[in-house]
């Protein structure tokens, strides 16, 4: 059975840290659509904050700019999340996808943990990058909801 679109929603705020708790809540609220578990909802939001923190910590670290959320729920249960900034971009995406890889200054505390978070709680993790053109994330995460835990 081919794998169909059954709903989606864009959203773009301002790359501001007080708009990192808006997406979780966002993406959460999307997802609620296919009756996820409990967990499910918090690996989501984890996820989520993650890549949006990412874009705004890294991505804007000394400019102003957007970032784009575009949530998908898919026919086979699936939700995607694609984070999307066109900030400084990361010039090389297999070193900043290893743990404890990061490009903070020495004096901010930031673990490296981003990527390695993301892809504990999300199915597949994507990056897609262009130095000085921004960077794409994307998050996917089948959801077997409610009625999958109950066995019915």
């Amino acid at each position: 059975m081919k794998r169909e679109l059954i709903n989606e929603c864009r959203l773009r705020f301002p790359a501001l840290s007080r708009n990192e708790a808006f997406s979780r809540s966002a993406a959460a609220g999307f997802a609620a659509q296919q009756d996820p578990t409990v967990d499910e909802i918090a690996a989501i939001k984890t996820a989520v904050s993650e890549a949006v923190t990412n874009a705004i910590v890294h991505g804007y670290r000394d400019s102003r700019g957007d970032v784009e959320l575009l949530l998908r729920l898919f026919s086979d249960g699936a939700v995607q999340i694609q984070v999307k900034d066109k900030g400084r971009g990361i010039p090389d995406i297999k070193a900043a996808m290893q743990p404890m890889f990061t490009t903070a200054p020495e004096d901010e505390e930031r673990s490296g943990y981003g990527f390695t978070v993301m892809e504990s709680f999300m199915d597949k993790v994507r990056v897609k990058s262009a130095v000085g053109r921004g960077t794409v994330v994307t998050l996917e995460k089948k959801l077997r909801g409610k009625a999958a835990q109950k066995g019915t």
